[in-house]
């Protein structure tokens, strides 16, 4: 190195985050030797903050935006011409880190797993996957700067993303389980959704340093799986509506049911009789448990001949058994 270029080196400089490049969260101000001239100046902008490194100590933590003058009876660091023994360097290192204050918006976020819980209603096993958009800023930056990012030249608001966006999945999960919110009801919910997990996930950004200012849901999609089940549950519900509606109970229409298609194919469902507890001949049973619904007290005309009906559609009486009662009963009316 030639006498010029280190009395190059000695000059005061100007030390700032140029041209903020927003894809950044932290940056560390380049420097030969990471050796700071006393008299130097430190911008500071607006949208940032700079933390000063002595010796591998932090020293300070300028949050407020203007000029700071880097003096030595200000900040404890000799410069380079007190150590010409030492090949013109010194031991002495000091290095800047700006870090952004201003908020990192509109991030669009995905559940890269399924996101599973208990249906409190139906009691189904329900997977999903989400997405939306977030937005944060750092909360805490010694603390980020302590225990993530540690002596990083660079930290990208993309590392913070994903290690935000990793806690997620976990999040919404413990908040489905925890507010009772049917498959059914999700969508409609995604407002009230978003703000209780964004509640339980800044519980989990502050240990790193970090705020969600925001988070939003924007739609779900449930895996294959779990549209089977729903597939069920609605075809089971709308079947437990008709037979309200027919004055019979889900359990009573598949009994019928079960006795009208063992009738129809004894032989291969010879068991059915054991199995729903009746000991005689499944046809005549059916006759039996026929007969019955058929001769069931009933509130009102109207509800027998809405229950006739149900039985004439589920083919468990004939047209010719439902006009006979219909006509039975409209004489009632």
């Amino acid at each position: 190195m030639g006498l010029g270029d280190f009395f190059k080196r000695q000059l005061s400089q100007v030390i700032e985050w140029k041209d903020q490049n927003t894809a950044l969260l932290v940056y560390k101000f380049p420097s030969t030797n990471d050796e700071i001239k006393n008299a130097s100046k430190l911008i500071v902008a607006p949208g940032q903050g700079a933390i000063l490194v002595y010796e591998g100590k932090i020293a300070d933590n300028l949050t407020a935006t203007g000029i700071y003058d880097i003096e030595s009876d200000n900040h404890p660091f000799i410069t380079t011409l007190l150590k010409l023994r030492t090949n013109f360097e010194s031991e002495h290192k000091l290095r800047v880190y700006f870090y952004r204050t201003a908020e990192n918006v509109n991030l669009n976020w995905g559940t890269s797993q399924a996101i599973k819980y208990m249906d409190p209603i139906y009691k189904i096993p329900v997977e999903l996957g989400a997405n939306g958009s977030f937005s944060f800023n750092i909360a805490d930056p010694l603390h980020l700067f302590n225990n993530v990012i540690g002596s990083r030249d660079v930290y990208t608001v993309d590392e913070a993303k994903q290690l935000l966006q990793s806690r997620f999945p976990q999040g919404i999960s413990s908040t489905l389980a925890k507010s009772s919110i049917s498959y059914q009801k999700i969508d409609s919910q995604l407002p009230e959704l978003a703000d209780s997990v964004k509640e339980l996930l800044n519980a989990e950004a502050a240990n790193l340093g970090l705020t969600l200012t925001d988070f939003k849901i924007n739609g779900t999609i449930f895996d294959a799986g779990t549209k089977d089940r729903i597939d069920k549950v609605a075809n089971i519900t709308a079947e437990a509506m008709a037979a309200n509606e027919g004055g019979l109970t889900y359990v009573e229409l598949e009994k019928l049911r079960a006795l009208r298609d063992a009738a129809r194919n004894e032989g291969g469902l010879a068991g059915a009789g054991l199995q729903l507890g009746v000991g005689m001949e499944i046809g005549k049973t059916f006759d039996v448990a026929k007969e019955e619904q058929l001769n069931a007290p009933t509130v009102d005309a109207v509800t027998k001949l809405q229950q006739l009906k149900l039985l004439l559609d589920e083919g468990i009486i004939t047209q010719e058994e439902f006009d006979a009662k219909k006509k039975e009963w409209l004489a009632k009316l």
